[in-house]
């Protein structure tokens, strides 16, 4: 969204008139924005009080004063500047002034419809298989990519955009370098479209998942494909033929649904603590991510940095995983991602470049929590729920998405507004997380029954008073 819909400087189109030089290059007001004069984005002097002055032969600033001259709207359009970008949304649909307020909410659209895609993936895929659902949405993302370069007004473009997010729940579009080289929105959207199909004929080469095999009771694809495929033999015996679920005997076929999630008071507590923790990571990232063009001049260098910090981050993520607890490793990188947008407010304006860089740090925490989320949700319910659980996480987590457009217009009533809420969502999810149960080096629970026995943390208060209440019983026994 960066690059189709990125805002080109522009101003009022002036049409083909009777204008000297002096007048065609006064008719734009100068205004005052953040301290530097500019060009005015959304106004000119009135055109017929402008000719009419330029007929009769007066000169701009010297028979007249320009600030005394009447001014309007662009009644007559916009003029674009090609610098950057060819076209994009806001050019070809005019998002701009009065209309400003359509491009997050184009934003918007796309994930909604993430969101709504994330609200039927999670229960489809843990009924019918975790393949299916994965191809479909990928197809889904490609074909309606490709058709929104065809859109001939900005409600189907926005429509089709939604149907986009739709497939968008399980794939991500990885060519964003390719926006570099391409300058016109419906040349990058086509782009974008292509390695969705690339993607279909891996059908054939990508299996079922095992685990959601096994808990369908469908142990014989799950042996055919661990045995067969994996190994290319024929297991001698079935493989989970003495397996016994701890609680059950077999695997359980009841068909959950999102329900189950909040019936019991346990599974409620982890579900709504984890709706949270999405909500803030995504929140934050995908703001910080839309607000990369605002890093420097040029938005293609701006979203390099921010896409550069994001290998660092996926790298201290896998580590994390690999060797820190669960609670702790969410917990450090909340507290380094709340703790530097909060210190934005402290950095000098003449110091932008610092400013920029604690927010690069902000963006380096989100995207490490939300690449850990997506573990630790997994390793906290049973496979019956896994999916499901997932998939409304998801859903919550795109919630906070959908208004990350709009958080980053606060920073019209102050520059800063925007890092200050991103951060006290931060600080708010540490202590909820607390309470979240540990999962690093347990078992992958398989039934409610062993999820609810995961061992929560205690206060330290809690663990002296039981201890106290433990040497009171000791020695009235004695």
């Amino acid at each position: 969204m960066v690059f189709v819909a990125g805002t080109p400087a522009h101003h009022c189109l002036i049409p083909d008139v009777n204008l000297t030089v002096d007048w065609y290059r006064a008719v734009i007001p100068i205004e005052v924005v953040d301290g530097k004069q500019e060009s005015s984005r959304c106004s000119r002097y009135r055109l017929d009080v402008v000719r009419n002055l330029s007929a009769q032969g007066f000169l701009p600033g010297r028979d007249v004063n320009l600030t005394d001259l009447e001014q309007e709207s662009c009644v007559d359009g916009f003029s674009y500047s090609k610098d950057i970008y060819q076209s994009t949304l806001v050019s070809e649909f005019d998002l701009v002034c009065s209309e400003q307020w359509k491009k997050p909410f184009t934003s918007t659209v796309l994930f909604l419809g993430v969101l709504t895609g994330s609200l039927f993936s999670g229960p489809i895929s843990d009924r019918f298989g975790r393949k299916p659902v994965l191809f479909i949405t990928m197809g889904v993302q490609a074909i309606f990519t490709l058709v929104a370069m065809f859109s001939p007004t900005r409600v189907v473009f926005i429509i089709l955009f939604f149907l986009n997010g739709v497939g968008q729940v399980s794939n991500y579009v990885s060519a964003f370098v390719l926006a570099y080289f391409l300058r016109d929105w419906t040349t990058l959207m086509l782009v974008l479209s292509l390695p969705g199909f690339l993607y279909l004929p891996l059908w054939w080469f990508v299996p079922e998942s095992p685990r959601w095999l096994l808990s369908q009771g469908r142990a014989d694809e799950a042996e055919a494909i661990l045995a067969a495929k994996k190994n290319k033999v024929i297991a001698p015996q079935p493989i989970f033929a003495g397996v016994h679920f701890q609680d059950d005997k077999a695997p359980s076929r009841e068909h959950y649904n999102v329900f189950t999630l909040v019936r019991n008071a346990g599974v409620l507590n982890t579900t709504l603590i984890l709706y949270l923790l999405w909500f803030t990571m995504s929140t934050g990232y995908a703001g910080l991510s839309l607000n990369t063009s605002q890093l420097h001049t040029d938005p293609y260098i701006s979203c390099f940095i921010s896409a550069a910090v994001e290998v660092p981050a996926f790298v201290t993520s896998w580590l994390a995983l690999q060797y820190l607890p669960r609670r702790l490793a969410v917990m450090c990188i909340l507290v380094l991602g709340g703790a530097s947008l909060y210190g934005i407010q402290l950095v000098p304006q003449d110091l932008s470049g610092l400013s920029n860089a604690l927010e690069m740090v902000g963006k380096f925490g989100f995207t490490t929590g939300t690449s850990l989320m997506f573990v630790y949700t997994a390793e906290l319910y049973p496979t019956a729920l896994r999916n499901m659980a997932t998939g409304t996480c998801m859903a919550v987590s795109r919630v906070g998405t959908c208004i990350a457009p709009f958080i980053l217009e606060l920073s019209v009533y102050s520059k800063n507004l925007p890092q200050i809420v991103l951060g006290t969502l931060a600080f708010l999810s540490i202590f909820a997380t607390i309470f979240l149960p540990e999962s690093f080096g347990h078992p992958l629970p398989q039934t409610i029954q062993q999820m609810q026995r995961r061992e929560r943390i205690k206060c330290p208060c809690m663990k002296r008073k039981a201890n106290s209440k433990s040497v009171v019983m000791i020695e009235s026994q004695l």
